[in-house]
C-alpha cells in the first residue's frame, strides 16, 4: 500500500509531539530541515533570491519595529535618570552656592567686627582717660526713650553717671547698673539733659534729647555769641563728666538752636564708658 501525504504529514507532526524514543525523529527532522535551508541558501536563482530578499527584509523590518518600543523604553529611562541628574546636580551646587555666600558674609561680618575692636583699642590707647568697651545687646529706640542696654555691668566697677561713648563722641550716660549689664540713657532721650560748652565762643548751655539724632540747646544766655557749625562739648560742670567730650554741632532753625550729634546713635555696636580719668 501506498503512503499518502496526510501520513507523512501525521509521521511528522507525531516526531514532533510525541516523547519518548521518538524525539529522536525530531531532532532528525529539524536538522534535515537545516540542511535543506543551507542548501536552498547557495542555490543562486532569481526567484530564490528574491524570495530570500523579501525574508530578509520582513525579518529585518520586524526586528527594527519590534525593537522600537524597548528604545523608547530606555531612551525615557535614560531622559528620566538625566532629568534627575540635574536636579540633583543643581540643588548640590545651590547649597554650595548657598554656603560659599554664608562664608563670605561670615567672613565679612568678623572682619568689620575685627576693625570696630581694632579702633576700640585704638582710642583706648590714645585716650587719657580709662576706657572699657562693651557691646550693645538691646538698643531701644522710640519717639520718646531713647537707651542702649549693654553687656557690663558692675562685674566691670561699671557705675550710675558714667559717660559713655562712641569712638571719642559722647552719647550717653550710665543709669542702671547689673551685675552682667546696664543701662544707658542716650542724649537723645527726652529725659536727658547735660550741660555743655559752645566753642569758639564758649557759651554753656543745657543739651536736652529732642528723640531724634537731633538734640536741642536750652538755657542759652541772652548775651551769647553762637553760630551755625559751633562745636558743642560735655562742660563738665557739676563733676558729672569729663571736660570737653565732644558731642555734635549747632544748626540754627529760627531762633531755635538744634545740635546735630557726631554719632548716628542708630548705628552703633560697641561703645566705650569712661570710667575716669587715669590720674
Amino acid at each position: 500500500m501506498d503512503t499518502s501525504r496526510d501520513d507523512i504529514g501525521i509521521a511528522i507532526r507525531s516526531a514532533f509531539i510525541q516523547k519518548g524514543s521518538k524525539q529522536r525523529f525530531s531532532l532528525l527532522a529539524l536538522i534535515l530541515i537545516s540542511v535543506i535551508l543551507i542548501f536552498l541558501e547557495t542555490i543562486e536563482a532569481k526567484p530564490l533570491n528574491f524570495f530570500r530578499s523579501i525574508i530578509k527584509d520582513v525579518i529585518y523590518r520586524g526586528s527594527a519595529i519590534v525593537s522600537q518600543p524597548a528604545k523608547i523604553v530606555n531612551n525615557s529611562f535614560d531622559y528620566i535618570g538625566g532629568f534627575f541628574n540635574l536636579h540633583e546636580n543643581y540643588t548640590r551646587l545651590k547649597e554650595e552656592n548657598d554656603n560659599l555666600k554664608n562664608n563670605i558674609s561670615k567672613s565679612d561680618f568678623l572682619e568689620l567686627e575685627n576693625s570696630q575692636l581694632r579702633n576700640l583699642i585704638d582710642e583706648q590707647m590714645n585716650s587719657p582717660s580709662n576706657l572699657l568697651s562693651a557691646r550693645v545687646m538691646l538698643d531701644k529706640q522710640s519717639p520718646y526713650l531713647n537707651s542702649f542696654i549693654i553687656n557690663i555691668g558692675s562685674n566691670k566697677n561699671i557705675k550710675n553717671g558714667m559717660a559713655v561713648l562712641d569712638g571719642k563722641n559722647f552719647v550717653g550716660r550710665i543709669v542702671d547698673v547689673n551685675f552682667f549689664s546696664s543701662r544707658v540713657l542716650l542724649v537723645s532721650d527726652l529725659n536727658s539733659k547735660i550741660p555743655v560748652i559752645i566753642e569758639p565762643s564758649g557759651n554753656h548751655a543745657i543739651l536736652s534729647g529732642g528723640g531724634t539724632n537731633i538734640t536741642n540747646l536750652i538755657y542759652v544766655p541772652d548775651n551769647h555769641n553762637i553760630q551755625d557749625g559751633d562745636k558743642v562739648y560735655t562742660s563738665g560742670k557739676e563733676g558729672i563728666f569729663s571736660t570737653g567730650i565732644p558731642i555734635g554741632e549747632v544748626k540754627k532753625e529760627n531762633d531755635l538752636f538744634k545740635v546735630n550729634l557726631f554719632s548716628d546713635l542708630s548705628q552703633i555696636t560697641f561703645v566705650n564708658i569712661n570710667l575716669g580719668d587715669l590720674d
